[in-house]
């Protein structure tokens, strides 16, 4: 493997990477259903039906898609997909406390759905239709979406009644459906490579851009993972470690390949960031599935990532004021002083989210998750304030109806 091809350039469209991740969930679930049918290793499905939720959460911030198919309402997609994202979060970081609920979620989502889209599939005229027309691809695209949506009516009876199969049956279903979801994606990745107009219609769909959808998603991850630790320290309620890690690992690894955006700042999507993006996403499924498998070395790795993210952070704002330091500037408009704050506040609570990671015990539980939950609240309050500036530079506005 050359330094040339690792650096190569490896932009994928967003909708690719999202059906690569649900394929690579249930590979690995797949996969690891095996040897805990021997009784090898433990299973915490929580951790499961948690990342699937957090998976079709995104499909609806990010792209405006939902599991029924695309909707042209983005306030409604974007209010579903907050909902559905914080279930799916408290699903991983708290067994069962939810009941049946992702469950009944879960078989909507994949039995429901599938089979809207498999009849969509056929009736709609700009699907089925029109790709027998333009053949030649097309046709594979045909063949993967008919075996996804059919292995998804599958996957949600399997969840809706998981003993339909024995164990060993129900693992190689799941590694079967994982197997078509990544074809499905190589086929859709062929076809954004042909027609890049294709991947532009989405926008129309949405309400927040990628970067946004994303600060949204870890501000639900951090204001509610804060919020459930202030109960969780005073053993009211049961918590996954394991889970919180994984989570948020895989939220990284999202992040690193459709924005290129890393804990400790932007880098070029080569690639190298391709395969890392793989490993942190396979770290954080593992880490959601198998309970305590990678704790130390993901919260050392996480609190590493924190410390090195918060203080870069303030080194990128303080050098610049720091070379001015001796010239008479234009004071900044209080939008862009807000904007400063808001980094600066995240900076230092990154920080001290990192060393209480690194030092156990050093801060108690109670304090972590009001640092958590205050981490989300500025981070939300960040959104609003970028929000307010593109609309203050002029920049075009999703369209809404």
């Amino acid at each position: 493997m050359t330094r040339k091809w690792i650096l190569k350039e490896a932009v994928l469209p967003l909708e690719v990477i999202i059906l690569f991740f649900a394929g690579l969930i249930a590979l690995i679930t797949g996969i690891v259903l095996f040897p805990v049918s021997r009784g090898a290793l433990p299973y915490y499905e929580n951790g499961v039906f948690g990342i699937f939720l957090v998976l079709f959460a995104l499909q609806m911030l990010t792209l405006g898609k939902t599991p029924f198919g695309d909707v042209k309402m983005p306030k409604f997609s974007l209010s579903i997909g907050i909902l559905m994202a914080s279930i799916g979060v408290i699903t991983c970081f708290i067994p069962d406390l939810l009941g049946l609920i992702p469950r009944i979620l879960l078989f909507i989502c994949f039995g429901l759905g599938g089979f809207c889209l498999l009849i969509q599939l056929f009736f709609s005229k700009e699907k089925y239709q029109t790709w027998v027309k333009y053949g030649g691809i097309f046709h594979q695209l045909i063949i993967g979406c008919v075996l996804v949506y059919t292995m998804s009516i599958l996957i949600g009876l399997l969840v809706l009644k998981n003993q339909i199969f024995t164990v060993q049956s129900t693992a190689l279903l799941i590694i079967i459906y994982g197997t078509v979801i990544i074809y499905l994606a190589y086929i859709l990745g062929l076809i954004y490579a042909q027609y890049p107009e294709a991947e532009r219609e989405y926008k129309e769909r949405i309400e927040l851009s990628t970067d946004k959808a994303m600060i949204l998603m870890m501000c639900i991850f951090m204001t509610l993972l804060g919020l459930l630790l202030i109960p969780v320290s005073f053993g009211i309620f049961p918590f996954s470690v394991s889970a919180q890690l994984g989570l948020l690992m895989f939220l990284f690894a999202i992040q690193m390949l459709a924005l290129g955006s890393t804990p400790i700042g932007p880098f070029p999507r080569t690639r190298l960031m391709v395969l890392l993006g793989l490993l942190f996403a396979s770290l954080g499924i593992i880490s959601c599935i198998i309970p305590d498998i990678l704790v130390v070395k993901l919260t050392i790795l996480v609190g590493v990532l924190n410390v090195c993210s918060g203080v870069i952070s303030l080194g990128k704002l303080f050098t610049p004021l720091l070379k001015k330091a001796e010239k008479e500037a234009d004071p900044r408009p209080p939008i862009l002083r807000n904007l400063f704050y808001a980094q600066l506040t995240m900076g230092l609570l990154s920080i001290l989210f990192g060393i209480s990671m690194l030092i156990s015990n050093l801060i108690p539980g109670l304090i972590v998750g009001i640092i958590l939950a205050a981490n989300g609240f500025v981070l939300l309050y960040l959104l609003h304030i970028l929000i307010l500036i593109d609309k203050m530079t002029g920049k075009p506005e999703p369209v809404t109806e």
